[in-house]
């Protein structure tokens, strides 16, 4: 029998793809949960989708869900995550509620105070790549943001080997599809202000800053990340300029991700010199590695991609579920999620 999982938040475009990739998978049944009363999207005749249920303790634990994913804003995933607690579930969280660790930190990103500070130290942050020891054992994982997937993954084999020149600091030029900006109406992401258009935001307080630092290693006054908006629906492309030390040519950079990555399998190196672009990750859980270097003067460039819907939201938030349930990790991750 499948294992019955919730999804609070299914009409935002994490939620959607959440239950997208869930509907497929071989060993869970998704049950979408209405937390709130909103609009119902219209339904194909014959396809009924997922089975959907009011939303409460009580109804999670007749279910008997194993998992609830919460695809919430930050204030909701902190008012249902304890109830679902007590309930006996387990819960992926997918906003940023709890992935800063200190109510400090979170209180000056956030810039209000966190509601449930024993939960916010608890939590389990959702990086398989580099805390998958920490994951099957969690009640509560963070579920990383977008940016800040990509980064860390390009940044901290790179800040742990030794290889950077930190004092000369560390560029993350951050370029993001308009979804990452969640469905909720804005003039900043309507049609008419984004197409045919580029823009930067968020510029020295974007909020994944303290994400980005907390894994890769390095301090704030060592990296400058930059947050820009693409006039396309999705998709993450961040390139990353640092001075090296140590470091002969762009193979002995590729050799560092090669040793950290080896038996992950959703970490995709390219050749030296060349560079993956968005199209290769589209709709796939897979974050791609390109390098660059100039050995005249050790510059050294790095370009991360990934799909900021799958790997950076759903599909990472199913790879967390697959630790937490025992699953093999790929499970229903393995193909484009349409």
């Amino acid at each position: 029998m499948p294992t019955p999982v919730g999804i609070v938040g299914f009409r935002g475009y994490s939620g959607a793809e959440l239950a997208l990739i869930l509907e497929r998978h071989p060993q869970v049944e998704p049950v979408l949960l209405e937390h709130r009363d909103a609009e119902v999207r219209p339904q194909p005749i014959g396809h009924p989708g997922p089975l959907r249920q009011k939303f409460s303790a009580e109804s999670v634990r007749d279910a008997g869900l194993a998992v609830v994913f919460l695809a919430t804003p930050p204030e909701v995933s902190m008012e249902l995550t304890p109830p679902l607690l007590a309930a006996g579930t387990k819960v992926i969280d997918l906003s940023g509620a709890f992935r800063l660790g200190t109510v400090e930190n979170y209180r000056r990103w956030y810039k209000e105070p966190h509601q449930q500070p024993e939960l916010l130290a608890e939590a389990v942050y959702g990086l398989p790549e580099f805390y998958r020891s920490q994951i099957p054992g969690a009640r509560l994982v963070s579920n990383p943001g977008c940016y800040p997937t990509a980064a860390n993954l390009a940044i901290r084999p790179l800040v742990e080997s030794g290889v950077v020149v930190r004092e000369a600091g560390m560029i993350c030029d951050a370029k993001s599809g308009v979804s990452g900006s969640g469905r909720k109406p804005s003039l900043k992401t309507s049609f008419c202000e984004v197409a045919d258009n580029f823009s930067v935001y968020s510029v020295f307080n974007h909020r994944h800053v303290p994400e980005v630092l907390r894994t890769s290693g390095l301090h704030e006054g060592e990296l400058s990340f930059t947050a820009q908006l693409l006039p396309i629906d999705r998709g993450i492309l961040e390139t990353i300029y640092f001075r090296t030390r140590g470091v002969g040519s762009a193979d002995d950079l590729l050799e560092i991700y090669q040793k950290t990555y080896a038996n992950e399998p959703f970490v995709r190196l390219y050749p030296a010199g060349q560079a993956p672009d968005l199209r290769a990750v589209t709709r796939t859980n897979f974050c791609d590695i390109g390098v660059y270097f100039d050995a005249s003067d050790g510059r050294a460039v790095v370009v991360c991609v990934i799909d900021n819907l799958v790997k950076g939201a759903a599909g990472q938030a199913v790879q967390n579920m697959n630790l937490l349930l025992g699953f093999p990790e790929t499970t229903g991750l393995l193909q484009r999620t349409a």
